[in-house]
């Protein structure tokens, strides 16, 4: 009974973390840096120069689908409209601490 148990135990240990999605390990504070060098122009204070409806703002992220570390990652990569790629720029992990950074000035309302 007890090697039962321990097999049902192991299995759903092995399902829930191979099915669950990895945590991304960025640094906020290293993410500001690479923002201001690279971002801030067009977004300064979480704002859109080019399209002022598409801020940094949470509701803007949330409104257009981006308030995840993943949807920001992938933006900043591809780059999208007027925005331009950075992933041959800018390394990976650059790109999540500036996800990071960007999701935590929203949850503060850029403040």
């Amino acid at each position: 009974m007890k090697k039962m148990i321990t097999v049902i135990l192991l299995g759903i240990a092995i399902f829930t973390f191979a099915f669950s999605r990895p945590a991304l390990a960025a640094d906020a504070a290293s993410g500001a840096k690479v923002f201001s060098a690279n971002c801030a122009s067009c977004h300064a204070g979480g704002k859109n120069l080019v399209n002022a409806a598409k801020s940094l703002k949470k509701a803007d992220l949330e409104k257009y689908g981006l308030y995840s570390a993943e949807a920001i990652i992938a933006q900043v990569t591809n780059g999208k409209g007027a925005m331009p790629a950075f992933g041959k720029r800018l390394k990976s992990e650059q790109i999540e601490n500036v996800a990071a950074y960007v999701l935590s000035q929203a949850d503060k309302e850029w403040k």
